[in-house]
C-alpha cells in the first residue's frame, strides 16, 4: 500500500482524464509520468508496445470498475505507479460488467515481478471496496486520493461495518435491551449524521423529496376527508391540513431522534383504509369518531411500546427477500395506479362538445408525461458523455425538482386559454372541521375505552409491518449504508407519535416505503454496471447518510403551512406525474420485476445472474408466480370490504415462504431468496 501512497505524494495520480479509448488514456498517463521526470522518453513508445503486446494476451480490466495495464523492461530502473481517473467511465468487457473508471498503470523493471504481484494485489483489494471506490470518485486530487487510501489500509473500518448488518434484529433478553443496543450502535454517528448532510445532494434529496412528500400528504389528506364524513367542501373530520401539520411534526421528530433517519414517514394507503373502516363502525353504532379515534391510537401506542421494550422486532428475521419483494411491489404498484388511474379520471370528466375540456384533458397528460420523462432523462444524465461531470451530477441529483418546475411553468403561460385541476390545498390554518385541535377523549363513554383495544390490536399489526419491512428495504445491503440499523427504538419512536397525534386528531404516520426508497437512491452515488447480455444495471456505491435531508424536508413541510394560499399555482397533473416516477424508480433493483421480465424474453438472451445459473427454469418461473399471486391477493384484499385484515394477509407470507420448503430445494430457494447477490455474481477479485 505505501507504493500507492508514494505515487500520490509525487502527484503520479491524474483525474478526469478525457479519454474515449482506455489506449488513449494510457498514452495521455505516459505523458504525465514522463513530465513529471519518473520514465524517459525515449522509453515511451517501447512501454506502448509492450502494453499492447500483454493486452493482446489477456485482458487487464479485472473488474470493480479497474483495469491494471503493466509493462516490465530491463531499461526502466524503478517500479512506477501511476493512478487515473476517467472523466466518463468505459465499457471493457469486465468480468464482472462494470465498465472502467480507474487505471492502475504498473510499470517497473523485469526483476520486480513479487513487487508487481504485491501491487496487484493490494490495488484488487481496495478496488473491491465499495468505500474506497466512492472516495477515489470523489477525490479532488492526489492528496484526497492518497486519504482515501489511507482511510481503507487496515479494513477494520469495513469489517465493522459488514457486522452491522442484521445486528439490529438481536434478541437481547432483556427489558428494552434492543432499545439500548440501537441507541449505543447509532450515538457515535449522530454527530456525523449533520456533519455529513452539508453536501449538494442533501440540497437536492430535499427539494425532490419536499414535492414527494407534499403532494402525498395534501391528497391522501383529501382522501381521508372524504372518507371521514367530508364531502370535499371541508366538513369532514380529518384532512390536509391535519396531514400536513402530522407530516411536518413526525418528519422533524423522526429526523432528530430515530435510529434511522433514511426512513420517511407518511400517509399510507392502508393507513388510510383503516382509518376509513374505524369512522364507517363509529357512526354505525353512533359513536363520536375523534374520542375513539384517539383511544384507539393511544392503545396502539401503548402495544407498539411493548412491543420494542420487548425486541419484538427480532421477529423480522422470518421475513426474507420474498416478504420483500411483495410489498415493495405492491406499494410501487399503488402509486403507479394512482397516478395512471388519477389521469383516467380526467378524461372521464370531458362531456361531448366540450372542446375546452379536452385541451384540459391533453394538457393533464401532457404535463404528467412530461414530468415524468423530464425526470427520468434528468437522472439519466449522470450516464451521458454530454458537459462536464459537476453539471450532470447536478442536473441528475436535481432532476424531479427540475420536472416539476419546468412543467409548473408550462401550465402556468397557459393560464387563461387552458386551466387545469391545481392542488387542492386548504386556504386557512385550521382544522378541516373547525373543531379545536385537542380531541376531548376523555368524554368517551368507558365501553369505548376498553373496546377500542381490538382495533387496536390490528392496527399495531399494521403499524408493525408497514415500519419494521420498510427498515429491512432500507437497511438491505443493496442499500450499502454503514451507520447501522434501529428497528426497536424507532418501532418505539413511531409508538409514540402515534399516541401524540391521537391526542390531536391527527392521521397516524408510518414508514412510507416509495419515499423512503426514494430518499436513499436520490442520496446515492452509484455506477453503471454491464451484464454479459449488454444490459445495464445501477448499483449503488454510496450512500450520504445524514439527517440534515429529513430534517429540512420535513421544515419545508411546516413552512408550507405559512403558503397554503400559493401552493395551488401547482398543477396536479404535474403531482401525478411525479406519483408515476416515484412508482417506476422505486421498481428498480426490484428482482421480483427482473424475474417478472424474464416471462417475456427469449430464454436463450437471459442474464446471466446468479438465480439464472443456479434455479432450473421452470423453478424460478414457479417462484415468481407464486409471488404474484401473493401480490394479486393483497391487491384485492386492500380494495375490498376486509380491508381492515390487510396487515393480517401480509403476516401470512411468511407462512407462505416457509411452506415453500416443501416445494422446492433448499439451495434454489437460497439463489431466490438470498439477502445479497453472492460474491461470485461480482467475481469479485478479493
Amino acid at each position: 500500500m505505501q507504493r500507492l501512497i508514494d505515487s500520490c505524494e509525487k502527484n503520479l495520480v491524474f483525474l478526469d482524464i478525457q479519454a474515449r479509448e482506455v489506449d488513449e488514456a494510457i498514452v495521455h498517463m505516459i505523458d504525465g509520468v514522463v513530465t513529471k521526470g519518473e520514465l524517459e522518453e525515449s522509453l515511451k513508445d517501447k512501454v506502448l508496445t509492450e502494453l499492447a503486446r500483454k493486452e493482446s494476451e489477456s485482458s487487464t480490466s479485472i473488474g470493480h470498475a479497474l483495469t491494471v495495464p503493466h509493462a516490465y523492461l530491463e531499461e526502466i530502473d524503478h517500479p512506477i505507479i501511476a493512478i487515473g481517473r476517467l472523466d466518463h467511465a468505459i465499457n471493457t468487457g469486465a468480468p464482472d460488467g462494470t465498465p472502467t473508471k480507474f487505471i492502475f498503470l504498473l510499470l517497473g523493471p523485469t526483476q520486480a515481478t513479487s513487487e508487481h504481484l504485491d501491487s496487484l494485489a493490494n490495488i484488487a483489494r481496495l478496488m473491491s471496496d465499495d468505500e474506497f471506490r466512492y472516495l477515489a470518485t470523489e477525490a479532488r486530487n492526489a492528496e484526497d486520493f492518497a486519504a482515501a487510501i489511507k482511510s481503507r489500509i487496515s479494513g477494520e473500518e469495513a469489517a465493522q461495518e459488514h457486522a452491522q448488518t442484521g445486528e439490529g434484529l438481536r434478541y437481547t433478553g432483556k427489558l428494552f435491551g434492543g432499545i439500548v443496543g440501537d441507541i449505543r450502535r447509532r450515538k457515535k454517528h449522530y454527530l456525523s449524521d449533520f456533519t455529513d448532510g452539508l453536501h449538494a445532494k442533501t440540497l437536492a434529496s430535499t427539494f425532490f423529496l419536499y414535492f414527494a412528500c407534499l403532494a402525498p400528504a395534501i391528497i391522501f389528506g383529501g382522501l381521508m376527508e372524504a372518507k371521514t364524513g367530508g364531502d370535499g367542501f371541508g366538513v369532514g373530520q380529518i384532512g390536509a391540513v391535519e396531514m400536513i401539520v402530522a407530516t411536518a411534526i413526525c418528519g422533524i421528530a423522526y429526523a432528530l431522534f430515530s435510529g434511522q433517519p433514511m426512513i420517511i414517514l407518511g400517509g399510507t394507503g392502508p393507513m388510510l383504509i383503516f382509518t376509513a373502516i374505524l369512522y364507517d363502525f363509529c357512526i354505525k353504532y353512533n359513536v363520536d369518531f375523534l374520542p375513539a379515534y384517539a383511544w384507539v391510537g393511544i392503545w396502539t401506542a401503548a402495544i407498539l411500546l411493548i412491543l420494542a421494550a420487548t425486541d419484538a422486532s427480532r421477529l423480522m428475521r422470518y421475513f426474507t427477500r420474498f416478504t420483500d419483494e411483495i410489498f415493495a411491489a405492491l406499494i410501487s404498484v399503488i402509486f403507479i395506479y394512482e397516478a395512471v388511474s388519477n389521469l383516467i379520471k380526467i378524461f372521464h370528466k370531458v362531456g361531448a362538445g366540450e372542446a375546452v375540456a379536452y385541451d384540459v384533458a391533453l394538457l393533464s397528460l401532457v404535463l404528467a408525461l412530461g414530468t415524468f420523462y423530464v425526470a427520468m432523462s434528468m437522472s439519466r444524465f449522470r450516464k451521458s458523455h454530454l458537459l462536464v461531470p459537476s453539471v450532470r451530477e447536478f442536473l441528475a441529483d436535481f432532476g424531479p425538482t427540475i420536472a416539476i418546475l419546468s412543467m409548473a411553468l408550462v401550465a402556468f403561460l397557459a393560464r387563461g386559454a387552458i386551466e387545469v385541476d391545481e392542488l387542492k390545498a386548504p386556504e386557512t390554518f385550521s382544522t378541516t372541521s373547525g373543531r379545536p385541535w385537542l380531541v376531548p377523549f376523555l368524554t368517551a363513554p368507558v365501553w369505548v375505552i376498553f373496546s377500542s383495544i381490538i382495533p387496536a390490536l390490528l392496527c399495531c399489526v399494521l403499524v408493525y409491518l408497514d415500519q419494521n419491512i420498510t427498515a429491512r428495504l432500507i437497511n438491505s445491503p443493496d442499500n450499502k449504508l454503514k451507520k447501522g440499523e434501529a428497528y426497536h427504538l424507532d418501532l418505539g419512536l413511531v409508538g409514540v407519535l402515534v399516541g401524540v397525534c391521537s391526542l390531536f386528531g391527527l392521521p397516524w404516520l408510518v414508514a412510507a416505503t416509495v419515499r423512503s426508497l426514494n430518499h436513499v437512491r436520490s442520496l446515492a452515488t452509484t455506477e453503471e454496471v454491464f451484464d454479459k447480455g449488454g444490459t445495464a444495471h445501477t448499483r449503488i456505491l454510496h450512500v450520504l447518510e445524514n439527517r440534515v435531508a429529513p430534517l429540512a424536508i420535513h421544515v419545508l413541510v411546516a413552512l408550507s403551512l405559512l403558503l397554503l394560499p400559493y401552493l395551488k399555482y401547482i398543477p396536479m397533473p404535474v403531482l401525478f406525474g411525479l406519483f408515476l416516477y416515484m412508482g417506476v424508480v422505486s421498481i428498480k433493483g426490484n428482482q421480483f420485476f427482473e424475474r417478472l421480465s424474464l416471462w417475456a424474453t427469449d430464454p436463450a438472451l437471459y442474464p446471466s445472474t446468479h438465480f439464472v445459473r443456479r434455479v432450473p427454469t421452470w423453478v424460478m418461473h414457479g417462484f415468481t408466480m407464486v409471488q404474484l399471486l401473493c401480490l394479486v391477493v393483497l391487491w384485492v384484499v386492500k380494495s375490498s370490504a376486509i380491508g381492515i385484515l390487510f396487515p393480517l394477509f401480509i403476516a401470512l407470507l411468511v407462512p407462505i415462504r416457509i411452506l415453500l420448503n416443501r416445494f422446492i430445494k433448499a439451495e434454489h430457494l437460497m439463489a431466490l431468496d438470498a439477502e445479497e447477490n453472492p460474491e461470485e455474481e461480482e467475481e469479485s477479485w478479493n
